[in-house]
């Protein structure tokens, strides 16, 4: 199958917002003392909500099994642009990597960062083909949402009021990571909110266990997970939930 030309252009507009957002985000850091804690999310927010935003300014994105896996491919060629021996020769390249170079995860930043990209995807396209085969696919914008807007909160909210912590691990380190309750919180209320948004795909049994069950599961998936780790854990513990309330119930 081929990939529409519609594709290529949308991904063309993505890709230099996204790049510049990482520039400025950067230049923000590196000049103005900005938190990277904050820059990194609003990287974080870019790269889930442009392809919306674009779908519905400039041109709509073909969704397909193909563009899904070109999506991937892509994401792994951005990430690819910030490893050392590019960054460290071109300046462009190493202010947006300061962007999202938090000093605690060094030296494994694109590390965990690569390795959840393929946990993550391992984990959706199973999740992809269920849901499209069992015509349940808008549900998986669900777990989609938690971790876009939840978990993308999670690390601001925490920071700014987070008054109590608790601790993570993190793969290949023994190092410990904090984080925060009132970060994980984000969590379960973006999770309980997005299940309301779609309670026309739930009978009133099926809404009444999501609610009380999958904000709860996807905030521990958030909470005990490693550091920069949650995304596949929040996708699984998510994806798997709802297709137990949908098999039982």
């Amino acid at each position: 199958m081929s990939i529409p030309s519609e594709y290529w252009l949308h991904h063309m507009y993505f890709y230099v917002l996204l790049f510049t957002i990482h520039y400025i985000n950067g230049i923000l850091v590196i000049d103005r003392n900005f938190k990277v804690n904050y820059t990194r999310k609003i990287n974080h927010f870019a790269f889930f909500f442009l392809p919306t935003l674009l779908s519905l300014l400039v041109v709509e994105y073909p969704y397909s099994a193909v563009t899904f896996i070109m999506d991937m491919v892509c994401a792994f060629i951005f990430l690819t642009f910030f490893i050392a021996p590019l960054r460290n020769r071109f300046r462009l390249l190493q202010v947006m990597f300061c962007s999202f170079d938090r000093p605690e995860d060094r030296p494994f930043t694109l590390v965990w960062l690569y390795t959840q990209f393929i946990a993550s995807y391992l984990v959706l396209i199973p999740l992809l083909i269920y849901f499209e085969n069992h015509g349940m696919l808008p549900l998986l914008m669900i777990i989609i949402i938690v971790n876009g807007i939840g978990d993308g909160l999670a690390e601001p909210i925490g920071i700014r009021f987070g008054k109590r912590k608790y601790t993570t691990y993190a793969l290949f380190t023994k190092e410990k990571y904090v984080r925060s309750y009132a970060g994980s919180a984000c969590v379960f209320v973006t999770a309980f909110i997005t299940i309301l948004a779609f309670h026309p795909y739930f009978n009133a049994i099926q809404l009444i266990v999501a609610l009380l069950t999958i904000p709860i599961l996807m905030t521990l998936a958030e909470a005990f997970s490693p550091h920069t780790w949650d995304s596949p854990f929040i996708y699984a513990v998510g994806g798997i939930s709802l297709i137990g309330i949908f098999l039982f119930l």
